[in-house]
């Protein structure tokens, strides 16, 4: 599998319920270094995130699941992989954007992640 493909595959499982809401699965995918800007302004840093997921929207097995549209990805240097897309949940549309890191051991895990809300009208 290329970086983008690894990447993309990562994105997709922390989107998982399953994945949300375990903190042994979550953790396997982010970086010791991770870092969220999230909608609100808020930074998050990987403690927090392993914390807050399971809690999140997209966290309930039986709920709401973020539908992901448009997930493309390039590889920046051997080791970097940057990925766009979006979300939408419950109505609400959000552009995502992540940088994914290979760590020395071969496993890509999410290094930077931020999501922007979409006014309703937007293109």
């Amino acid at each position: 599998m290329t970086g983008v493909e690894e990447a993309v595959a990562g994105e997709l499982r922390l989107l998982d319920p399953a994945v949300r809401t375990s903190r042994t699965q979550a953790a396997r995918l982010l970086h010791p270094d991770f870092t969220e800007v999230g909608a609100s302004g808020r930074r998050w840093g990987r403690d927090d995130m392993l914390a807050a997921l399971p809690g999140m929207t997209g966290g309930d097995p039986g709920g709401p699941r973020h539908e992901v549209s448009g997930m493309t990805g390039v590889q920046l240097a051997p080791d970097v992989v940057h990925l766009t897309y979006e979300t939408v949940m419950e109505g609400r549309r959000a552009r995502r954007s992540s940088l994914w890191r290979r760590s020395p051991d071969g496993v890509w895990r999410l290094y930077h992640h931020q999501g922007t809300p979409v006014p309703q009208g937007t293109p």
